[in-house]
Formats: structure tokens, sequence, C-alpha cells
């Protein structure tokens, strides 16, 4: 009999997983992966609650269920990563961070030390023969965060919700009376639940108010309180009145400033060619060609030609900032992709 761990977060999605490993005839056990504990000022972490739904369902499907303490290397690999991201004036995305070095990297080293035959989580994707493919869902599809995982990793993986919608998971739930059946979506960053970036941020770079710029003028129109918090194409939270809004087109880390635009065609905002960094692969690299790319979660995919390490986009594409990540679809399997530049 095939052992599967299953990484249960103590959410719907990876309960479900479980359920129906169990029914498909796996020998399962449940591991909660305990990637960050910490209470922020006004905001207290989740964990203990989640690992507590967590057990409550690896009770009812009677399967073992397993701690596994990553606190150490989450916070090296992925939360100081996207802290030193965030202060070089980058936008960087730590779900896939996550997903490359602890879920699919130490989870699975781990798990498979353990005397596991494979793992399983709750992500919305397929995987056949070290491929990685788009889900039924397309609008919970999750492989933009699974590009930089590799096909070694995707061969003793299991993704048991990819054939499924959201709605029917729910369902699945229901029938089966798990005890997460019901429970609400975790929003936010992903290893500190309801929090905003900005007061994530707070908590570990030390900032100082700087001006905010008017790019056509030069004019001082306002200030912020740390051009840390501020991604290229943002509207929202400048607090400059009157007018036409405003939107960021560029900042300076070393004089602290943030330039903004009323000219939603300036050349800062809208980008046609990408050049990337990082590039990961997870079968053979892609020969030269026509493709389609997503330049974040949930953005539609669009047409692009890849010339080596170019991306040359059909049509220009609005708030591209540097440090986020392309991935690169051939129809439904998903290549890889890289970071901008």
């Amino acid at each position: 009999m095939t052992r599967v761990y299953v990484g249960m977060s103590g959410g719907v999605d990876s309960s479900v997983t479980a359920a129906l490993l169990v029914e498909q005839g796996y020998e399962v056990t449940g591991v909660y992966m305990k990637n960050w504990t910490q209470d922020l000022p006004g905001m207290k972490c989740p964990w203990a609650d989640d690992l507590a739904d967590a057990k409550r369902v690896a009770v009812q499907l009677g399967i073992d269920f397993k701690v596994f303490d990553f606190e150490k290397e989450y916070k090296q690999q992925v939360v100081d990563y996207m802290i030193d991201e965030y202060k070089a004036g980058r936008t960087p995305n730590p779900d896939v961070m996550c997903n490359q070095e602890v879920k699919f990297k130490l989870f699975l080293d781990t798990a498979l030390a353990d005397g596991a035959d494979m793992i399983a989580t709750g992500h919305y994707a397929r995987t056949e023969n070290g491929k990685l493919l788009r889900a039924k869902d397309e609008n919970k599809d999750q492989t933009y965060f699974l590009y930089r995982v590799t096909e070694v990793a995707l061969q003793a993986t299991l993704f048991p919700l990819g054939g499924y919608l959201k709605s029917e998971v729910r369902e699945l739930a229901k029938e089966r009376g798990l005890y997460t059946a019901s429970k609400k979506e975790s929003m936010g960053i992903c290893f500190v639940g309801k929090v905003g970036i900005r007061d994530f941020l707070s908590q570990y770079v030390e900032t100082t108010p700087g001006k905010i710029i008017d790019k056509q003028s030069g004019e001082t129109l306002g200030y912020h309180d740390g051009a840390i918090f501020y991604t290229i194409g943002q509207r929202h939270g400048l607090d400059i009145g009157g007018g036409l809004p405003y939107y960021v087109a560029g900042k300076n880390m070393d004089k602290n400033e943030v330039y903004v635009t009323t000219q939603l065609n300036d050349e800062n905002l809208w980008k046609q060619q990408i050049e990337l960094q990082s590039l990961h692969w997870i079968n053979e690299a892609p020969t030269d060609g026509e493709y389609h790319v997503r330049i974040r979660h949930r953005a539609p995919l669009v047409p692009a030609k890849l010339e080596g390490s170019i991306l040359t986009l059909t049509d220009a594409q609005r708030a591209i900032a540097a440090g986020q990540s392309v991935v690169i679809y051939d129809d439904t399997t998903c290549l890889g992709g890289g970071i901008i530049t």
C-alpha cells in the first residue's frame, strides 16, 4: 500500500485532499507544517487554531497525524527573502518561495525520510508524468505559485483537487461531515493570516517618511511613510487629493522617494518586453517561440514570444514590477518561468 503524507493546514482543501486519498485506498498520514507561530501587534497568528482543526479532521478520518517544525528554515528561506526583496524596492511573491523551498523540498524530503512514498497537498493543480498542468477550476488554479517546483518533486506528489471546482470541494467536505467544511478561506500573506503586507513589514523594517513627487512637474504632492510599501501601478494609499487619480510610476529606494503620474499611458506603467532572471524550467527548457504567460496570480493568460530570457508580449501589460514572477504555459502545461529583473 502506498504511504502518502498529506500537508494538512487546517483548511477545507487539505481536509478534502486527505479524505479523498483515504477513500482511494492510500495509507494516509496527516502532517501539519509548523512554519510560522509569531503574533503581530493587534493580530494573533492563527497557527494553534489551524493545527487543532487539522488534528480534528485527522481524527475524523482515522489517520495518523504528525507535526513537522519548519519554523527556522521558513524564516530564513521565505520570510527573510521577502523582506530583503522589499528592501531592495522589488515586489516578491513569498508563496512561490514557500512552495519551492518548504512544501516541495523540505516537506517532501522530511516525509520521504520518515517512510512516506509520496506527498499530497490541497493545491488546485494537476500533475502527469512529472509535468505540471493547470487545474480544472481556472479561477482557483494555483500553478502560478508552483512554477518553481521540480519534475522530481512532482513525480512524488499527488494533487487530488486538480480535477474539481472549488464549489465541488466544499460540497465533498459537507457530504463527509468534515469539521472544516464551512471554514472560511485564509487571505492575506500565506504565513500571517489576515495581516496586510504593510503591517507585516513595519515590524521588521525601519521606515522614514519621504516625498511623493509628480513625475511630470517634479512638484512634491505629499508624503509617504516609506517607499518600501509602494509598487508600480498602485493607485490606493497615496492620500493625494483632487483631480485625476495618481498612479505609482517609480521609486528611488536610496532617496526614499515615490514618483507618481496621472498619465495612464505612462511608459513606466506599461511594458511589452520583459527580461527574466532566475529562470526555472520544470522539465526540459522550452525552445524559443510563442507561448502564453501569466504575470500575476489570476491575471489573464496573454500571448508572448520567448527568446532566451526575454519575453515579448503581444500587447503591453500594466503594472509589471521587478521581483514579480512571470509563469509560462504551453496550452495547459506549466513550463516554468522566471522573475522580472
